[in-house]
């Protein structure tokens, strides 16, 4: 980004002295050498495009110019005001937080300071050859969805392709079966040793960074515990807005634990969508029943902790709820971890699937 602002104020010995410090500093990374190229061959003449060559190498220079595009593109950042707007609440022990935007072609790492939402850094990765929204195996697409690292690889243990490491997801979801997608082995990986990057467009799905970059978030992330958002549709916002969305989603959630507490089933059942499967395909009516602790119990007590709330990212009206839901009964106990999709149907919200995790 400095060598194309050098460039643009006609600084032509400052940039390339920073393509020859870009170069020697990562030897691998051909789109430096490209610009670098470029940078040497203005000193004798003009050239009109990035990667100046003959027509028939139009083609190998065009995945560079993409990355190149969107590298640049990661320049306009989202206002340092706005937040993402499907991280609405994490549980305390959830420290962090990733937001994969595909539009940007870049990962946004967020931090929990004691309930409040910070940037802490980007950075550039390459999705599926055909975009996102992955359906099945072998469609060359990256899923849309909320995830959570299901463990490590070491790069030892694996072939080159995947550089230093990856951290597997747990592609499919619930949500995703019930949808019908399949497929497997999503993960967030690194690159071979002799390369930096790869183009935006070109892994069979997985999400690919450096392996700089991966070293970074194998150190911070967590397994079972940190989201990972990927969006083709991840929007910014005021916090106003994505406090009134944290509101939305407390309320739907208490509205519906009150009615488990109460046992006024007719009430329960109004919160569930009549397309509603649970992760096992039941109807709603069956999954309330299957429920139930110490059916028949007239004095129950309902609480609710470690919630965590977040909106898909993607242009569906989704809220995607997981706690721990503790149910008394006298001196009998039950706990159970839930996690529930709320999805707008006209002017309500219904409960469109939940499983027990």
């Amino acid at each position: 980004m400095e060598i194309y602002k050098d460039l643009a104020e006609n600084h032509l010995r400052d940039a390339q002295a920073k393509a020859d410090a870009l170069v020697l500093a990562y030897p691998t990374f051909r789109l430096g050498h490209l610009v670098r190229g470029d940078l040497l061959l203005l000193h004798t003449r003009p050239i009109a495009n990035m990667g100046s060559a003959p027509k028939e190498a139009e083609a190998k220079l065009l995945d560079l110019r993409r990355e190149a595009a969107a590298r640049l593109h990661a320049e306009a950042r989202p206002d340092a005001g706005l937040l993402p707007r499907a991280l609405l609440q994490l549980r305390k022990d959830q420290r962090h937080a990733l937001i994969v935007d595909a539009k940007r072609s870049r990962v946004y790492l967020y931090e929990n300071r004691n309930g409040e939402i910070r940037y802490v850094s980007d950075y550039y990765f390459s999705q599926g050859k055909l975009g996102v929204n992955k359906v099945k195996e072998g469609d060359m697409r990256t899923p849309v969805g909320v995830y959570y690292i299901s463990g490590r690889l070491s790069g030892a243990k694996l072939p080159d392709l995947y550089g230093k490491g990856a951290l597997p997801l747990d592609y499919p979801n619930s949500w995703d079966k019930l949808n019908g997608r399949s497929g497997s082995g999503i993960w967030i990986h690194g690159v071979p040793p002799e390369t930096f990057s790869r183009p935006p467009l070109s892994t069979d799905g997985c999400v690919v960074v450096s392996n700089d970059d991966l070293q970074k978030l194998s150190r911070i992330v967590e397994v079972g515990k940190t989201p990972i958002l990927i969006g083709d549709h991840v929007e910014f916002v005021r916090p106003s807005v994505r406090e009134n969305d944290r509101k939305l989603a407390d309320a739907l959630l208490e509205s519906w634990r009150g009615a488990a507490e109460r046992r006024d089933d007719d009430q329960l059942r109004s919160y569930y969508s009549p397309r509603f499967k649970s992760a096992t395909e039941e109807g709603a009516a069956a999954w309330i029943v299957r429920q139930q602790f110490l059916p028949g119990a007239k004095r129950v007590h309902v609480a609710l902790q470690d919630t965590s709330h977040f909106r898909q990212p993607s242009q569906e009206d989704i809220i995607i709820s997981t706690f721990t839901q503790q149910t008394a009964v006298g001196k009998f106990h039950h706990s159970v971890r839930l996690r529930q999709y709320w999805a707008r149907e006209g002017a309500q919200w219904k409960i469109v699937s939940e499983s027990v995790l």
